[in-house]
């Protein structure tokens, strides 16, 4: 009977891993209980900074392209090595979930980079769990960056746009 619950659970575990690297997650926790003083607690994590450090690179490649007419051709340099999270104006993503930057498909994004908004305007819409979060301006200003790309995979605290 242990042998089959360790074959089990080793299954499980297994499943658990695919779950998350279908869901692109970084981390899964479960608690099974067998009995009273039977259970089997499991905490599948992985290292995502190879990822996030793709994605940071990835996304100021398609942002500045538009904007290399205009003066800032040396800023976006530097910012390309430096983190977006830690460039005053960032706004970061309160929530796990996929980024949409219009309110459906086909209709004009939201945003663009150069324009005015004021506070309380929609940035862009995180879903997370089948609903859709719209993401405040947190203060009037202009959209001098955006960081992600629509239908990207964004977690918590995640620097989405950079409002000045």
């Amino acid at each position: 009977m242990t042998k089959k619950n360790h074959d089990a659970d080793v299954a499980f575990i297994q499943a658990l891993a695919e779950l998350l690297r279908e869901n692109d997650l970084t981390e899964l926790q479960v608690k099974r209980d067998y009995g009273e003083d039977d259970s089997l607690n499991v905490r599948v994590s992985r290292h995502t900074q190879q990822v996030a450090v793709q994605t940071v690179a990835a996304a100021p490649a398609a942002a500045p392209a538009p904007a290399t007419p205009a003066a800032p051709a040396a800023p976006a340099s530097a910012t390309e090595t430096s983190d977006p999270a830690d460039l005053p104006g960032a706004v970061t993503s309160p929530m796990v979930g996929t980024v949409y930057m219009q309110a459906e498909p086909g209709a004009a994004p939201f945003i663009s980079v150069g324009a005015k908004v004021a506070e309380g305007d929609t940035l862009l819409i995180v879903e997370a769990m089948k609903t859709m979060n719209h993401i405040p301006a947190p203060r009037s200003g202009t959209i001098r960056r955006i960081v992600v790309e629509d239908g990207a995979a964004v977690e918590f605290g995640t620097p989405l746009v950079i409002l000045e």
